[in-house]
């Protein structure tokens, strides 16, 4: 396989074939994101792809059940390069039950609604999209390039195609001038999203970011470890969401909470009360340990 640069997959495709069909981000203007910094955003030739693909078929067709595409967003990918991309992996892994990919909500809204359902007929089983925030003045800030309304729109398009939609959302992107708006802004947006997943992360801000600068200057402050619980705790609070399971499991989190709302939404709460009531750092997972 031919990878370039720092590869980043999901936690739920810790088992899945990784295969780079894009380099680098389209958008790649988020202050917050050294994902892709040093990369000049490319898609990559058909015929490289397809190597890629027939080489991977060779040494592990048989066990191969899910493949998940990268980089950031390839989505982005025009559909006549695109569909038969999904249709060579078709062709070369026989057990496959689902393709996942990243996508943005401006690669979304290029799609037709016909291309959606084309992708999904070829096992595009779940997008993977980044809200980060809904609010708007957060979102502004931190340069994600769409509103909280053209992400809503996008989520519907994906729902009305049959994909599965997981959305992730940084907790303490608000820093702690809008800690509170950000919060629960961002479940109010989810709540109209109604994705099947959400992964919560926390931010760490990465030197050489723009937010990084900003920290320097003193024009952002990241909120302390209970406020950024605390964030998670409104959060939680303002969902009205339905068969979806929340987690705030991923290794940059100081609480690891894994949520079926509506059903476990209160006994998180209860949880976390704890957690803030008691005060408790030991209670956190140690800083030692967190990672992007």
């Amino acid at each position: 396989m031919n990878y370039e640069g720092l590869i980043i997959r999901p936690p739920s495709e810790a088992n899945s074939l990784i295969l780079q069909i894009a380099v680098g981000c389209s958008h790649n203007a988020c202050t917050f994101c050294p994902a892709y910094k040093a990369k000049k955003f490319r898609i990559k030739p058909i015929a490289e792809v397809y190597r890629d693909i027939d080489a991977a078929a060779l040494a592990s067709a048989d066990e191969t059940r899910r493949v998940f595409l990268c980089d950031g967003d390839p989505l982005i990918i025009p559909q006549h390069t695109l569909l038969p991309i999904f249709g060579r992996i078709n062709e070369r892994f026989s057990k496959l039950l689902r393709i996942g990919i990243y996508a943005n909500a401006g690669s979304i809204l290029k799609k037709s609604p016909t291309e959606l359902n084309e992708l999904r007929e070829q096992k595009l089983g779940i997008i993977y999209m980044g809200l980060e925030s809904g609010d708007p003045v957060t979102l502004e800030r931190v340069k994600k390039g769409v509103t909280a309304e053209q992400m809503v729109e996008a989520a519907q398009k994906v729902r009305d195609a049959g994909i599965k939609l997981s959305v992730t959302v940084i907790l303490g992107l608000g820093g702690t001038e809008r800690s509170e708006q950000h919060a629960k802004e961002t479940m109010h947006v989810l709540n109209r999203m109604k994705p099947q997943h959400i992964g919560a992360l926390t931010l760490m801000i990465v030197k050489g970011t723009p937010l990084y600068q900003s920290m320097i200057n003193g024009t952002f402050q990241l909120p302390e470890p209970f406020e950024l619980i605390s964030e998670l705790r409104m959060m939680l609070e303002e969902s009205q969401l339905k068969n979806c399971i929340f987690y705030s499991n991923h290794a940059s989190n100081y609480l690891p909470l894994r949520v079926r709302l509506p059903q476990g939404r209160d006994s998180a709460l209860q949880e976390i009360d704890l957690v803030l009531k008691k005060n408790d750092s030991r209670l956190l997972t140690p800083e030692f340990y967190r990672a992007l």
